[in-house]
């Protein structure tokens, strides 16, 4: 017990490890002719106010003189004296103190900085730091349970940034990849966490059947309600503009962005709903089929009402700026909930607490199944977990 204990924890020291030290911190664009464009992590040695200037539109700039070090990469320890321009504009300006971490982007032509300048603050190593919390909190708190845990966000990690995003660039149609992928994240994500068994069938069933009537409503409400799936999206109208020039399907690409947003919530239901169930029938093997279905139906009622919840707030919280804005200026709500991004932020909400709602009972059905059909007392002592 000891040496398992052990190794849990080497292994996810190992992970951390890695997350924190596997990036050199210099982020290289390929280079054309000689010259390249670098991101670099650096430290800000002082900073100095200089001469403030008027330009003809009557925008004061403040013009400081920052004098940086460079952390990592080929130009590290070199001293760089860089301009920074403040306009006054809380959106724009950046104020940078000595002993401040940045991130300095750099022209290098024939292996020389021609011209820099500090991008932003570095912000890298906290998020590591705060992933590496977590990953430990993972193990301490739940041992073997917690390193699978985190071999499945791996492997969610890994699905979507090498084969959903890499597939969805390359033009394919992106409900139909996203259905696929997340078939495949739910199938090995259950198996890993609860083992090859009738619990996992039932939840990978009901699961994927939530998910999948959630795309489906969100396709043909959308459609419906003729959504652009642009939705007020910065980021969406920006695909438009991309140097691959590939003809996005924007319709399909918010409706799967609907089926990964309601993926997480509907996978607590299912293999809770499964696994209850799956207890039920341990502890009382001659229940019958009507006793443990209605077993699973009312957990699945007590877990509804709150991962309901955690879904509308999830989308709700994104939107308080902008809410706010309606309030402020006192628009009407005919004009509000008829507005592109706002409809489409409520199919969000609601394509993904339904497909919730519905993977219960469909969870609990198969499971009934599964766990009733074929069997004799004590037969199930020993159902695989």
């Amino acid at each position: 017990m000891i040496m398992g204990r052990l190794s849990v924890v080497a292994i996810s020291v190992f992970v951390v490890v890695f997350l924190l030290l596997g990036s050199s911190g210099v982020y290289a664009f390929p280079a054309e002719d000689n010259y390249q464009e670098e991101f670099m992590r650096a430290k800000v040695l002082d900073v100095r106010q200089l001469a403030d200037e008027e330009p003809a539109t009557g925008i004061i700039i403040e013009r400081t003189l920052i004098q940086v070090e460079i952390l990592d990469g080929q130009f590290a320890g070199r001293v760089l004296d860089v301009d920074n321009a403040s306009v006054g504009h809380p959106v724009y300006d950046l104020d940078f103190a000595p002993g401040d971490q940045v991130l300095v982007w750099a022209e290098v032509a024939d292996g020389e900085i021609s011209f820099a300048h500090v991008s932003d603050f570095a912000r890298d190593k906290y998020l590591y730091g705060l992933v590496a919390v977590f990953l430990l909190l993972l193990v301490v708190v739940g041992g073997l349970k917690g390193v699978k845990t985190i071999v499945t966000l791996g492997i969610t990690g890994v699905a979507i940034g090498m084969v959903l995003l890499p597939l969805l660039l390359k033009g394919y149609n992106p409900i139909g990849v996203t259905v696929l992928v997340s078939c495949i994240v739910i199938t090995l994500t259950f198996i890993i966490i609860g083992g090859a068994g009738r619990k996992t069938a039932a939840a990978i069933i009901g699961t994927t059947g939530g998910v999948v009537v959630a795309g489906l409503l969100a396709l043909l409400v959308g459609t419906v309600t003729r959504l652009t799936g642009f939705g007020g999206s910065e980021e969406a109208i920006g695909l438009l503009y991309i140097p691959q020039e590939i003809n996005f399907d924007i319709r399909g690409l918010l409706f799967a962005g609907i089926i990964i947003g309601a993926l997480g919530a509907v996978m607590d239901v299912g293999m809770c709903v499964a696994s209850a169930m799956e207890e039920v029938k341990r502890a009382n093997p001659l229940v019958t089929a009507k006793e443990l279905l209605r077993s699973g139906m009312n957990v699945g009622r007590d877990i509804m009402g709150t991962m309901a919840n955690t879904l509308i707030l999830a989308y709700t919280g994104a939107t308080i700026p902008l809410m706010l804005l309606f309030m402020a200026y006192e628009m009407p709500a005919l004009k509000i909930i008829n507005l592109d991004m706002i409809a489409t932020e409520i199919i969000r909400a609601m394509a993904g607490s339904i497909g919730l709602v519905l993977a219960i009972p469909l969870t609990a059905l198969v499971a009934c199944l599964l766990m009733t059909s074929g069997t004799r007392p004590g037969f199930d002592r020993n159902l695989p977990r």
